[in-house]
This record gives C-alpha cells, structure tokens and sequence, in this order.
C-alpha cells in the first residue's frame, strides 16, 4: 500500500561516469549536500571501483547544471513520487553560479561567421 509520505518522496536515478546507476529516495527537504553524505555513507556495492574518500567531493548535475550544496530537490520543482535522473562526479570545486564558460567571458569583437555563396 502506498501512503502520502511515499507519494510526497522525490526518487532520484543516480548515474556515474561509468555509466553505473543506483536508485535513492529523498525528501523534498534533502539538499545536495545531505544527499552527497547520503549516497557516500550508503555506497552501493556495485560502485566499488568509483569509492571516492569523501563525500564533500561528489557532485549533483541536474539538466546539464552542477547543483550547488544548499540547493533542496523542493527548490528544483521535481515531480514526487517520479524517479528523476542526476548524474553523480567527483569534483573538488564547482564553477561559479551561472558561469558560462571561459568562452562567453572572454567576448571579443571578432566574429566567426562565415558567408556561403
């Protein structure tokens, strides 16, 4: 039977680099930070080739964008009682909030279009 408390819990799909993936229930409440500490504490057993040495280095990239450590999956609107896919890195640092690459910062006034004929 399920009850409102499993409805109200976000299901996260976890994949690695490897390709590796492990399904998680959170709460609404669970921000980056607790789920890193989560997963970490919890380490599945068929991940052991990726054990990292501690949780503060693994990282949560939704749609393309690392999710920094206060971040709750409620602020993210994710639909309860669905898994969502994250991808699950190792990464010391994170880039800057709303950085969008050494590209874009550096803006010149060349530009790299081309005509076609």
């Amino acid at each position: 039977m399920t009850t409102q408390r499993d409805l109200d819990m976000v299901h996260l799909r976890l994949i690695l680099v490897s390709g590796k993936t492990q399904d998680f229930t959170f709460s609404p409440n669970d921000s980056a930070t607790d789920i890193a500490k989560h997963v970490f504490d919890n380490w599945p057993a068929g991940w052991e080739e990726e054990t990292v040495s501690s949780p503060s280095i693994l990282r949560l990239i939704f749609q393309g964008r690392f999710l920094h450590g206060n971040v709750t999956l409620g602020a993210l609107k994710l639909p309860p009682g669905r898994t969502t896919v994250m991808h699950l890195v190792a990464r010391e640092t994170l880039p800057e909030p709303n950085s969008h690459g050494q590209r874009n910062r550096e803006k010149t006034t060349e530009s790299n279009c081309c005509l076609l004929l």
